[in-house]
């Protein structure tokens, strides 16, 4: 059974200084992600590359994409497991590389640090990280490797 969802988005370009594009540094990055719901993401380009600090860039919502989906995944192989987390939290790390042509993503690596109920769990708690990765949506549809490097520990 295949089915397909659909996603919209609206992203509003709101650094327009007065002038717009009418030189590289005369006008802002600065812009506005939203959908129908959540509440509005404010992003920026990197500051690599003249955008502001206190907002999203496309880079980090990337590589969050990337880590929320796993956590999902994670947690629902853990509830259908048997496998009690009761915290869960990701530091996850991207890779860009520069090129002539623009730019691409070399790698995104994963560090979830997992806290289970009882011992007898973290063994399987490990071993779902490899299921949920192969279930992400969002790890099977870029072209560049998705590593995870998990702990578990048991909870005090």
């Amino acid at each position: 059974m295949s089915r397909e969802h659909n996603y919209q988005t609206v992203v509003t370009w709101t650094g327009n200084k007065g002038t717009g594009t009418s030189g590289y540094r005369d006008f802002g990055r600065e812009h506005e992600l939203s959908a129908e719901g959540p509440p509005l993401i404010p992003g920026s380009s990197d500051p690599a590359f003249r955008g502001d600090l206190a907002r999203w860039n496309p880079e980090q919502l990337l590589v969050g994409s990337l880590s929320q989906c796993h956590m999902l995944w994670y947690l629902h192989k853990c509830a259908m497991a048997g496998v009690i987390v009761t915290e869960y939290t990701d530091t996850a790390t991207g890779t860009m590389a520069e090129t002539a042509d623009g730019g691409h993503f070399t790698e995104v690596v994963l560090h979830p640090a997992v806290t289970v109920a009882a011992r007898e769990m973290a063994e399987t708690a490990l071993a779902l990280h490899a299921d949920a990765h192969k279930s992400c949506f969002i790890a099977a549809s870029v072209n560049f490797p998705v590593r995870h490097e998990p702990t578990v520990r048991v909870a005090d």
